[in-house]
Parts: structure tokens; sequence; C-alpha cells
């Protein structure tokens, strides 16, 4: 057995690929580039594993909006993400406090929103 850790977080990951699907959430709070392009890319490979991903932008997170801007390596990821029916949601009050008020890549979301994030997916990831 062997278990994925990230920031505190851990899950089981299978011994062999069944080709079961599985859904996973996935909660970026960080701004460091690499930490959210690596999130991003394990989010686009698992959704090319058949898999049911969904991220939630949180706290600095949500800067992933501006970040993508000015980052043709984030905004490929992300629209790459995007284009095969994932979905980003992003913190409203994060967004606002920075006040990003039309976000691009993120829609506005709510605690209730990552709560069902969390209660929803067999998997949660943090980065």
């Amino acid at each position: 057995m062997a278990c994925v850790f990230t920031s505190g977080t851990f899950a089981k990951s299978p011994t062999s690929n069944s080709g079961s699907q599985t859904s996973i959430g996935m909660v970026i709070y960080s701004n460091d580039t690499e930490t959210v392009w690596n999130a991003l890319r394990l989010a686009n490979y698992s959704k090319n594993q058949g898999d049911t991903v969904k991220i939630f932008l949180l706290g600095k997170g949500v800067e992933l909006d501006s970040m993508v801007k000015t980052n043709t390596d984030l905004k490929e990821q992300a629209d790459k993400f995007l284009d095969n029916g994932g979905s980003i949601l992003g913190c409203g009050t994060c967004l606002r406090s920075r006040n990003n008020k039309q976000p691009q890549v993120c829609t506005f979301s709510s605690l209730a929103d990552l709560y069902a994030l969390i209660r929803k997916n067999k998997i949660v990831l943090t980065f």
C-alpha cells in the first residue's frame, strides 16, 4: 500500500489500475507557480485516466486567475483542464478581498461549495 502526502492530506493509491474511476477534489491554496502547475498537471492526468476532478481555489490560490495572464504554462494547464470538462471553483470572499469581481478561470463559490467538495469526493488533495 502506498500513500500520497500533500500538506498533511493523504490518499491511498491503488495497487493496480483496475480501470475503475474515482472522484478527486483538489484544494489549491498556494500561489507558488510550481506548486499550482503540478496540481493542474495532476488534475489533467487524473481526468485523462477517467476520474472526475473538481478544484477549489482558496486563499492565495484564487490568484491563479491573475497568474494565467502572465504564465503561459499555467494558462495551458488550466485551459486544458477546463476544456476537458473540469470545474474550478474560487472562494468568493478570497476573490473579493483581491478586488477580483470577474474571474476568468474560476467561478465565484462559497464555503458551502468547499464543504460539498470535501464530502462528495472519495479523495481530497491539498496544494
